[in-house]
C-alpha cells in the first residue's frame, strides 16, 4: 500500500477529506477524497481548473456543478479547464478520485463533455459498481478513502497509462519549458505533438501551461497572504501583475487579491 498523506478539512456541517497518495499511484492519482453535508444549508465551492479529470460517486443527496445536477451513481467528469462551482445540498455524500493530467484519457479512452454515468462496460472491467455498493455502506469519510486508495492500488500502474514522450512534454511545460521547444530530444515532431496534447487532454500545450502557472501561483498566495503581487507575478512567469489578473479571471474565475 503506498503511503497516503491525510488532510482534514472540516468546517461546521461539512466533512471533508482528502488525501494524496505517494509512491507509484502517487504518479497516476493526485488526489483521493470525500465530503459529507450534515447541516441544513448547502455547501457551495470553488473547484479551481487543473487540466484533469476524475472520477466521482455520488452516494446520495443533490449535488450540482455549475448549475447542472450531478447523476447519481459513478459519473466521469469531463476534462478541467477553467474553475467550477458546486453546490452539496444538505444530506450530500460524495467521493472520488481525481487523476493527474492526461490519464483519465489513458485509463479510459474516452472524455466526456458534461459529468456522465460511467459505460457498463467501463463499470465492470473496473469494478466501479462494487466499489460504489461498499463506498455506500459508510459514511465514514476516513472509510471511504481507504476503500478507493486499495481499489486504485489494484488498478492503475503510470507504466500502463501514459507514454513516456507524453510525460516528458508535461514535466517540460510544469517546468516553464516554451511549447515550441517540447520536440527538442522527442520523437515527434511539435505538430505531432499537439496533437497529442489535443487527444489526450482536450487543449493545447500552451493552454496546459496557463493551468498549471495558476495553479503554482494559487498555491503560493494561498500560501503567502501577504505576498507582493508583482513579484508573484514575476515570480510565476507572468509579464507583469496585471496580465497574472487577467490569467486568473480567464481560468480560476477569481484574482490574485481574492485569493
Amino acid at each position: 500500500m503506498a503511503a497516503i498523506k491525510s488532510n482534514n478539512a472540516a468546517e461546521p456541517g461539512f466533512h471533508f477529506q482528502l488525501a494524496q497518495p505517494s509512491g507509484q499511484l502517487g504518479a497516476v492519482v493526485q488526489g483521493i477524497w470525500s465530503a459529507m453535508v450534515t447541516q441544513t444549508e448547502p455547501v457551495a465551492k470553488s473547484l479551481y481548473s487543473d487540466a484533469g479529470s476524475g472520477i466521482v460517486f455520488n452516494l446520495s443527496g443533490e449535488v450540482s456543478v455549475n448549475g447542472a445536477p450531478l447523476p447519481q451513481g459513478v459519473v466521469v467528469l469531463p476534462v478541467n479547464k477553467r474553475a467550477e462551482h458546486i453546490e452539496l445540498a444538505s444530506g450530500s455524500c460524495i467521493a472520488g478520485i481525481r487523476f493527474h493530467p492526461a490519464i483519465s484519457f489513458g485509463v479510459l479512452g474516452q472524455h466526456v463533455a458534461t459529468p456522465s454515468l460511467i459505460s457498463p462496460e467501463q463499470a465492470q472491467r473496473f469494478a466501479l459498481l462494487e466499489v460504489l455498493t461498499e463506498l455506500q455502506q459508510t459514511r465514514d469519510t476516513a472509510k471511504h478513502l481507504r476503500i478507493l486508495e486499495s481499489w486504485a492500488q489494484a488498478q492503475f500502474s503510470i507504466g500502463e497509462v501514459l507514454p513516456d514522450y507524453l510525460a516528458v512534454a508535461l514535466r517540460g511545460l510544469e517546468s516553464d519549458m516554451s511549447p515550441g521547444q517540447l520536440s527538442a530530444n522527442q520523437p515527434l515532431s511539435q505538430r505531432q505533438l499537439e496533437r497529442v496534447f489535443k487527444a489526450w487532454l482536450e487543449m493545447t500545450p500552451k493552454h496546459y501551461q496557463r493551468i498549471m502557472r495558476i495553479k503554482k501561483a494559487a498555491l503560493y498566495l494561498r500560501e503567502h497572504k501577504h505576498a507582493n503581487l508583482a513579484d508573484v507575478a514575476a515570480q510565476f512567469g507572468f509579464s507583469d501583475q496585471a496580465h497574472m489578473t487577467r490569467e486568473f479571471r480567464a481560468i480560476a474565475d477569481t484574482t490574485p487579491g481574492k485569493l
